[in-house]
């Protein structure tokens, strides 16, 4: 039994604390905490269990989370907020011995680039302090790293080349909208892409690489390379791959709308000075600082809002190819999940739910002490066996084909 906070009261948050409250005999006390509190209450009014509590914190304030973890006192923190505050959190725990995890790696809020090191820079301090901190517990990053993880442990002696492949094949029926925050959304697919070959880290214009791939009970989808976090770990800890990469699926419709975007700046993340008309006096004007990419996410759906109309599927999964007792195997394992099946279960769609499903399974892992040795980790470095049996029990399963064809 144990108690977790869950920071963030977004989509995934959601998913993660009704999929939390469902499991009894691991967490038997929960707090969910965002900078909105009201956020938070109403994630418990869905869940409909009053003995869930919520807090108001600001987790860029490190001085904010250690008293809230001081006085709740977590087993462990499920950090669901945005990238930004990774650092933040990580710290807080240091300071009040709680253990620490997360769905997605930190990145600056001046820059959009992300990478691990600034968190594996904390290992040693978490290993000292005899913590456990899990990275990347989403789906990609998260259920990728323990696909592969499963695939070496069992189907391969040596793995060679790694796809990782994202599509969502559903429709919203908005114009246009982004399936999680849109500022850490489109700060990811506009920065140039990167996929790693031969020991080298090989860049490309942003989305300049596409192929068409065919995904199950979905059909051919146009595909784009990028970047993606899980890789820079997955190739330090299989040495063997020699080529690994990251592809998602973007409808044409989507994609024009982001090119307007940009070519409007709105997808810019440095501030500019507006004049804006006071409010009690609209004559004159006041200089404020805002950032396009900002406002612009103030402007587009909510991603929490998507869910009811959204129809369609997901598939997210791992196309491998490599070596077993000396002969070329090919293995590709994967996921669907309605978005319709998702909302119906936590009132959101598909997206959030990928995303929370596995950070509850990650959480549930290390309080039965099955994902609990003191450091920072990414999820590969665990045993992938028990996390992959909870995927089938806990609505996302899992299917393998073995030696088909792999189209990349």
């Amino acid at each position: 039994m144990g108690r977790v906070l869950i920071i963030g009261a977004g989509g995934v948050a959601t998913v993660a604390a009704h999929k939390v409250a469902q499991n009894t005999d691991v967490f038997n006390e929960i707090m969910i905490a965002s900078r909105t509190k009201a956020k938070c209450d109403a994630i418990v009014k869905a869940i409909g269990n009053p003995n869930i509590k919520t807090a108001k914190v600001d987790a860029d304030s490190v001085e904010e989370l250690v008293k809230l973890l001081s006085d709740y006192k977590p087993d462990i923190v499920m950090n669901l907020a945005l990238p930004y505050q990774d650092l933040t959190i990580m710290e807080a725990c240091l300071q009040t011995g709680v253990n620490y995890l997360d769905t997605a790696n930190y990145e600056p809020r001046d820059v959009a680039h992300f990478e691990y090191s600034w968190q594996w820079a904390f290992k040693e301090r978490f290993e000292k302090a005899g913590l456990t901190a899990i990275l990347g517990c989403g789906f990609d990053p998260g259920v990728s790293g323990v696909y592969t993880a499963y695939a070496a442990k069992h189907h391969f002696d040596e793995i060679q080349y790694l796809d990782i492949v994202d599509c969502n094949a559903g429709n919203h029926h908005k114009a246009f909208a982004t399936n999680f925050n849109p500022e850490i959304n489109i700060r990811e697919i506009t920065q140039k892409g990167q996929y790693y070959e031969n020991g080298e880290w090989l860049e490309t214009e942003p989305l300049e690489i596409h192929k068409p791939l065919t995904y199950p009970n979905i059909g051919p989808r146009e595909s784009y390379l990028l970047h993606h976090e899980e890789l820079e770990s997955l190739v330090l800890n299989y040495p063997t791959i020699k080529q690994a990469r990251f592809w998602m699926t973007f409808g044409q419709q989507y994609l024009t709308y982001l090119d307007v975007i940009q070519n409007l700046g709105m997808s810019r993340i440095d501030e500019i000075t507006y004049e804006a008309p006071l409010a009690d006096d609209p004559s004159k004007n006041v200089k404020v600082k805002i950032v396009p990419l900002q406002f612009l996410k103030a402007v587009l759906p909510n991603p929490q809002d998507l869910g009811a109309n959204y129809e369609g599927e997901t598939s997210i999964g791992c196309r491998i190819r490599g070596l077993k007792d000396g002969k070329e195997r090919t293995y590709y394992v994967y996921n669907n999940c309605s978005h319709q099946e998702a909302y119906k279960e936590t009132g959101m769609q598909g997206v959030s739910y990928t995303t929370g499903v596995p950070a509850m399974i990650g959480a549930m892992m290390f309080l039965k002490g099955l994902w609990k040795k003191p450091g920072v980790w990414n999820v590969e470095n665990f045993d992938p066996d028990p996390f992959m049996e909870q995927l089938n029990k806990q609505g996302l399963p899992w299917h393998e084909v073995f030696d088909g064809d792999l189209e990349l």
